[in-house]
């Protein structure tokens, strides 16, 4: 009796072995999904930050690039997986925000009930730029000016139509009245960076560190910048508030979601690594060579706090700007 009830118990202590140890998450590699080609912003931040997460986790976090569709795809991919840490998605305030607001009737998926925020990561400042060639105006103000005597010739790039620099150009349009010709450009901050520097273009809101190059160069030119406090690296550049429209762009941020129904603990597990990620020698290193700011939510609950209210306010620009979709 005391034989069969040692094997019982042996057996027993087999089976809640493994049984506990696969419980533990993540035990095999997460995907993330990234709505974007490799090479991008959102890409680099999540390789970088994925890297450290792998350390502290002990599994690899696989980034899988699925672009185009305005991250459609990727968003129903990731809506429609299996709720278990294992199907991530890691876009920015396009695909994360102003996707669900401007196609929430070609979305197959319930963006509000089938998706759940882990967190954001990180935001990367803007500046409203202009082309050196042929375009005299050296600050903001002056900008306005000419651009309001010349009503519909002045020419302005976006990275597509219903993208966030095409909104937050529309929206000081509307700030300061302005009448211009949007150039929207499919191959991305790349291609508007070409259009600018050609003169095609000769305004834009684009990203800090995709212009160093060029600003350095002296072929385009910085009126102002979308960020709370002048930066340090363009100590002469006044923030948006400072030239007079506060509130008007958008910090170019990037975030994870995750499918809804997605444990807590399992949030609460990425949410962390996520942070402390942002912490690591590493990842400051190479966010600081690309003016990347960390700012990862202080927990789970101001991470849904946090989007929800990103949410609300993409919806709302999106039903005033009233953009027309014509892609």
């Amino acid at each position: 009796m005391r034989l069969a009830l040692a094997l019982v118990c042996a057996f027993c202590l087999g089976v809640s072995g493994p049984a506990q140890a696969q419980d533990k998450y993540p035990n095999k590699p997460v995907r993330v999904l990234v709505p974007y080609a490799p090479g991008g912003a959102t890409d680099l931040i999540m390789r970088v930050i994925g890297e450290q997460m792998r350390v502290s986790l002990g599994q690899s976090f696989v980034v899988e690039n699925k672009p185009g569709a305005f991250g459609i795809v990727a968003i129903e991919e990731m809506g429609r997986a299996k709720p278990d840490g294992y199907t991530l998605f890691v876009g920015n305030v396009s695909t994360n925000a102003i996707t669900p607001a401007l196609f929430a009737n070609k979305l197959k998926i319930s963006f509000d009930k089938d998706v759940v925020s882990v967190g954001r990561i990180a935001d990367l400042p803007s500046f409203v730029i202009a082309t050196a060639k042929d375009f005299p105006p050296k600050t903001l103000a002056e900008f306005i000016d000419y651009a309001k005597q010349r009503p519909g010739k002045v020419r302005f790039a976006s990275a597509g139509v219903g993208s966030f620099p095409h909104f937050d150009m529309e929206v000081l349009a509307q700030r300061a009245k302005l009448d211009m010709i949007h150039l929207p450009i499919k191959a991305g901050a790349a291609g508007m960076i070409n259009d600018l520097v050609s003169g095609d273009a000769q305004v834009a809101f684009i990203n800090v560190a995709t212009t160093a190059g060029m600003v350095k160069a002296g072929s385009l030119r910085p009126l102002a910048v979308v960020a709370d406090q002048r930066l340090a690296e363009y100590p002469d550049v006044p923030t948006m508030a400072e030239a007079g429209y506060p509130g008007v762009g958008t910090l170019h941020w990037q975030s994870m979601l995750a499918p809804a129904g997605t444990p807590r603990e399992i949030i609460a597990t990425l949410q962390k690594a996520m942070a402390e990620a942002m912490q690591t020698a590493q990842v400051q290193e190479a966010f600081k060579k690309q003016l990347i700011r960390a700012v990862p939510n202080a927990s789970p609950d101001e991470a849904q706090t946090w989007f929800k209210d990103e949410l609300a306010k993409w919806r709302k620009i999106v039903s005033e700007v009233k953009i027309e979709m014509t892609e």
